[in-house]
């Protein structure tokens, strides 16, 4: 058959942005499989909506849907699980008071989904996760869900730091949410672990995350987690390998020199002071160089 000319093919077009994860496993066009050759796979289409938070809605009638929520988001199922997520979520705006007793379960589901290898499940399970921060807050440290949190924790930073730029942008949009929701020094308690974590893009995105916090803490609260501990924390983050991890390292130290000099006239000055005092004097160099102009 002779090749259609080039002057006649369709136009390139550049590919629309994709809103929607689409798996197809084509059937036999009879329906019916040939005896004679290998049985092919049942028919299956499942199309994934990423439900951006504005446009979820409300139940009609969650008493009655919250019965059956838990099992819906244990199926095996994953496209089922990924519709359950998304109730979950319009739970967590809507009718948040009836899902807290089951919080500490839901968030189990959450990280089982961020693990499963199935992309548009795992973004799924995280933008689930952005709305359950902004609707629980500091009730995630509740020692009912205390031990969940860490886990969803861990896999929010190993989600942010991988190669596939939808999730890990999602990732990163949900620890951003995180640190606006829940009260900083607490939060900081259970992110300072993973600044000293063997992958070095885990250390980069904790340490982003606790910039973040630092700033919303003031001084009372940076002496109870302790200052030399979160200027020692910045030295350390400044060697680090990654620009991430240092431009962090970075804003925590302009943190804690703010937080310490407050309105003093003197506080370069101040800030020596503290530095030389606390800490070695190649770390006290680096601290002191780090705020002079």
């Amino acid at each position: 058959m002779a090749l259609r000319a080039i002057d006649n093919a369709l136009p390139i077009t550049p590919d629309r942005p994709k809103k929607q994860a689409k798996v197809i496993v084509k059937q036999p066009e009879n329906g019916v499989n040939d005896e004679n050759k290998v049985p092919l796979p049942i028919s299956t289409e499942a199309t994934i909506d990423y439900i951006p938070t504005e446009s979820l809605k409300a139940i009609a009638d969650p008493e009655s849907k919250l019965q059956g929520l838990i099992e819906e988001l244990e199926s095996k199922d994953w496209t089922k699980v990924c519709e359950s997520l998304n109730t979950a979520r319009q739970f967590t705006l809507y009718h948040s008071s009836l899902l807290l007793p089951s919080l500490d379960k839901v968030v189990v589901i959450l990280v089982k989904s961020m693990k499963n290898p199935r992309s548009a499940l795992c973004k799924t399970s995280i933008m689930a996760s952005s709305d359950i921060f902004s609707a629980f807050g500091d009730k995630l440290l509740d020692s009912t869900a205390t031990d969940a949190f860490d886990a969803l924790l861990l896999q929010l930073l190993l989600k942010a730091s991988q190669d596939k730029r939808f999730v890990c942008e999602e990732a990163d949009r949900a620890l951003n949410v995180m640190v606006k929701s829940m009260t900083p020094l607490p939060l900081l308690l259970r992110l300072k672990g993973y600044v000293s974590h063997r992958n070095l893009r885990v250390r980069a995105k904790a340490a982003a995350s606790i910039s973040n916090c630092v700033p919303n803490m003031g001084l009372e609260d940076m002496k109870e987690f302790g200052l030399v501990s979160l200027v020692q924390m910045a030295v350390d983050l400044l060697n680090d390998k990654l620009p991430e991890a240092r431009e962090a390292a970075r804003r925590i130290g302009m943190s804690v020199y703010e937080a310490i000099t407050g309105n003093e006239e003197q506080k370069l000055e101040s800030w020596q002071s503290f530095c030389q005092s606390n800490l070695q004097p190649i770390h006290a160099q680096s601290m002191i160089k780090l705020i002079s102009p």
